[in-house]
């Protein structure tokens, strides 16, 4: 039986290692830590998960599914997202605002249960901090956990940041013409990395709920403001 001090230790350990990149972990690097908090979502979430997705600029769109989704069918997407089978990860602003998300999307087939495929969406004022490489070491990490071996990326050959994602966890990149297709093996899961994955859901979870409690705060507060500014009534 694992001793009380050997225990906290390993736990520690496990959430130290949340602050590094597996990817560079992986290939033997140290890497400047971001601290993220990143939250699996359900299907209580599949509205946001729309309106994130509807926010995209058409160029962005464009990138993500590979060809000009209109409305309807980026909402057919998200209707179809099978919470059960995949797994959808996201980031959240103060405002719970849904500004990153990741669908780690596993194949029905048997034959290929060892394999996942990762997309990722970015909205355009939260770009710059990082927050699609996290998603896909978060994703990879799950991934990892559940017993998939190789993770795949189908993404334009146009889009740069996606592919960039991809060589810097080390994956294998391959352009034909207008598509690309990324290949990243994946070790086999260790303990550390199944504990690693609870503190992340972990920190996030309270992150959300932090967040959630002071939205509900200042809407509180808006609302008294609101009732203090109106005119008195008349006599």
């Amino acid at each position: 039986m694992t001793d009380t001090k050997d225990w906290l230790q390993t736990s520690w350990n496990a959430g130290m290692d949340m602050l590094r990149s597996p990817a560079a972990a992986w290939a033997g690097a140290s890497r400047t830590p971001l601290m993220v908090p990143i939250r699996s979502l359900g299907p209580a979430h599949r509205e946001r998960i729309a309106e994130h997705l509807l926010e995209l600029a058409p160029a962005d769109r464009y990138l993500r599914f590979g060809y000009a989704a209109s409305d309807a069918q980026v909402r057919r997407y998200a209707e179809q997202l099978d919470f059960e089978r995949d797994e959808i990860f996201g980031i959240y602003n103060r405002s719970l605002r849904l500004i990153a998300m990741a669908h780690l999307a596993y194949t029905p087939s048997e034959e290929h249960r060892e394999c996942a495929e990762f997309g990722v969406s970015v909205l355009e004022h939260a770009r710059g901090r990082g927050y699609g490489a996290r998603l896909f070491e978060r994703a990879a990490m799950h991934a990892r956990n559940a017993g998939v071996r190789m993770l795949f990326i189908h993404a334009l050959s146009e889009n740069t940041p996606m592919l960039n994602i991809a060589r810097s966890a080390g994956a294998r990149v391959r352009r034909d013409g207008p598509e690309s297709e990324a290949f990243l093996e994946l070790a086999p899961a260790r303990f550390d990395t199944h504990m690693t994955e609870a503190v992340e859901q972990q920190f996030a979870e309270i992150d959300y709920s932090l967040k959630h409690q002071a939205h509900q705060f200042w809407q509180f507060l808006r609302g008294l403001q609101a009732l203090r500014t109106q005119p008195p009534p008349e006599p």
